[in-house]
């Protein structure tokens, strides 16, 4: 009867983990790139009453009597599925359509160009893109981290300027005062020119290319809050390329990638819980009247 309730007790706390992990899903059904979560039980600790026996000549063998001792959460596995796309009409949302994280991170961009010095030590991933710039122009996440790029390249032509990304990353620096940005497909983040000082005046620039991550196990990353994920030994290294090439999404400008919440399966899951929490809470109910039963006897 002990044994039971030890068993029970393991029931209630991972069909309280189970809700927990569902009411976390259904309070982030409106978070930004959220990808949910499910959970998976397996079971723990076996009792072996009786050890199986080999066939011998005049019997057939038996086969192991065990009683189970609990469960214990297996796994926690991370929906990493694309969420539905909603317009936003801000030029500087985006939505990645295809494999493919934002990668953002705390660094120290100079004053001036070029860009490339002072990048984030710590470099994490995001499939948020509601993006912003700050007041020197430079391009961030909602919660102010810097999205890391790639350096422009410009080919002058008789045809006019041309811009392709190059390989070495740099913070993407929009100047204040600039109108239309645009960002394409190919992570291009373009504007035009309204500096009369400028080279480029009233000119079409592109500022650098937006850079994304995909790992060989996206549902390995680790979560670190703040729509944020990090590389974890399991996730595998970071490999890293401009949007609309081999193995990497596109981002979609003026649209956001919602949470790929799914409220029914939620729900389900949250009735699952529960009936699986009250079973257990009755079988600790039924083994404290049978021990009950048992010391009114004496």
């Amino acid at each position: 009867m002990m044994a039971g309730m030890y068993a029970a007790i393991s029931g209630l706390d991972v069909n309280q983990a189970m809700l927990n992990d569902t009411a976390n899903n259904l309070a982030n059904v409106n978070t930004i790139g959220f990808k949910a979560s499910s959970m998976t039980f397996a079971d723990s600790l076996t009792q072996i009453t009786r050890g199986a026996s080999a066939p011998t000549k005049n019997t057939g063998g038996s086969n192991p009597v065990q009683v189970g001792l609990g469960v214990q959460v297996n796994a926690t596995r991370n929906e990493m599925s694309e969420g539905a796309f909603q317009t936003s009409n801000n030029p500087l949302d985006i939505a990645i359509e295809g494999p493919g994280f934002l990668r953002v991170g705390e660094g120290e961009p100079a004053a001036k160009g070029p860009f490339t010095s002072g990048l984030p030590k710590q470099v994490q991933f995001s499939r948020a893109g509601d993006l912003n710039t700050n007041t020197n122009g430079f391009l961030t996440t909602a919660s102010g981290a810097y999205v890391i790029g790639r350096v422009a390249v410009a080919t002058v032509s008789e045809s006019g300027t041309s811009y392709a990304p190059g390989k070495e990353d740099e913070f993407i620096n929009i100047p204040p005062g600039s109108t239309n940005i645009v960002i394409g497909q190919d992570g291009s983040v373009s504007y035009t020119d309204n500096n009369p000082e400028s080279a480029t005046f009233q000119e079409r620039v592109t500022a650098g290319y937006i850079t994304l991550a995909t790992f060989s196990n996206e549902a390995g990353l680790e979560r670190v809050g703040g729509s944020l994920w990090a590389s974890t030994p399991n996730s595998g290294n970071e490999l890293v390329g401009t949007p609309a090439t081999t193995g990497f999404g596109s981002t979609i400008g003026g649209v956001l990638e919602q949470s790929n919440v799914d409220m029914a399966t939620e729900m389900t899951n949250m009735i699952t819980a529960e009936r699986g929490y009250q079973a257990n809470s009755r079988v600790i109910t039924t083994a404290d009247e049978m021990l009950e039963s048992l010391v009114s006897m004496h």
